[in-house]
């Protein structure tokens, strides 16, 4: 167990939802479904000072948020040379202004009560002595000293690096609250490597885990993503997804995302990605 993180239910199913629509509409749609936990995701324009709004709306629905993922004005997913530019921490000229934003979601995830924080730091350059590479570790490692003050893990997404990258970043960064909040779907979209076989490489340092679905990038398009799917539909093989987290002892939440536009299509997806996880763990 990290610095900083906290004892949970075993294998709770939680979902991640974004902040931005009413709280209190929010919960009660999951809390319906039997969900009292999960991670909430800070739109980059998203007013910080609703903090004691979404806090009092916790309190009232029982639910308890666990992780909170900063995301940034000026990103786009649109493809992969898309995210080299605009994701994260890599983009220079927005450096600055991502790291104060992401304090200040620190400073959020406090105010109501949550133990972590996360976010997409972009793709991180393979060689340390690239400069990109040393600012970014260098940003990483004040992140994590800030959200120390409050007792958070600070964890980053998987998915725009393999994964002995992506561990040996974490090793040089150094610092004990820092982890990974593992999506097994982002190593297939992004065609990084095979989630299982990640997992077992990264497992020592996962804090959460999102459980999201998709199929790998069409061959013959240079630099497209893949398409993310319904849980179980996917490439990633839920059931040996569960399989492996159970045999590197992981116990956490189990994240459900889903990143469909259709509100009502991305909530009868949650509502049976809950079904098929129920049925795995009691399997």
């Amino acid at each position: 167990m990290l610095k900083g993180q906290t004892v949970h239910e075993p294998l709770q199913t939680a979902v991640m939802l974004w902040a931005g629509r009413d709280p209190a509409e929010t919960f009660a749609e999951l809390t319906r479904l039997g969900i009292r936990s999960g991670q909430l995701g800070i739109p980059g324009d998203l007013d910080l000072s609703c903090a004691p709004q979404w806090r009092d709306a916790l309190r009232a629905a029982g639910f308890r948020v666990f992780t909170v993922f900063a995301a940034y004005s000026g990103e786009s997913y649109a493809d992969i040379p898309t995210v080299q530019r605009t994701v994260g921490f890599i983009p220079p000229s927005t450096r600055d202004e991502r790291e104060r934003r992401t304090l200040a979601v620190s400073d959020f995830a406090a105010a109501i009560g949550a133990p972590g924080i996360a976010t997409h730091i972009g793709f991180v350059p393979e060689s340390p002595e690239d400069p990109d590479y040393i600012a970014v570790r260098d940003m990483v490692r004040r992140v994590c000293d800030y959200a120390a003050r409050s007792n958070q893990t600070f964890a980053l997404e998987t998915g725009q690096e393999p994964a002995d990258v992506l561990l040996s970043f974490l090793n040089d960064v150094g610092r004990p609250n820092l982890g990974i909040n593992f999506d097994p779907a982002n190593m297939i979209l992004y065609g990084t490597g095979d989630p299982i076989e990640a997992l077992g490489i990264l497992g020592s340092r996962v804090i959460s885990v999102h459980c999201k679905d998709g199929d790998w990038p069409e061959p013959g398009k240079p630099g497209a993503l893949g398409e993310e799917r319904p849980l179980g539909a996917g490439s990633v093989g839920i059931p040996r997804f569960l399989a492996k987290l159970r045999e590197i002892g992981y116990s956490g939440p189990l994240s459900i995302e889903r990143e469909a536009s259709d509100p009502v299509r991305r909530m009868t997806d949650i509502e049976a990605a809950i079904s098929l996880l129920a049925d795995l763990k009691r399997g």
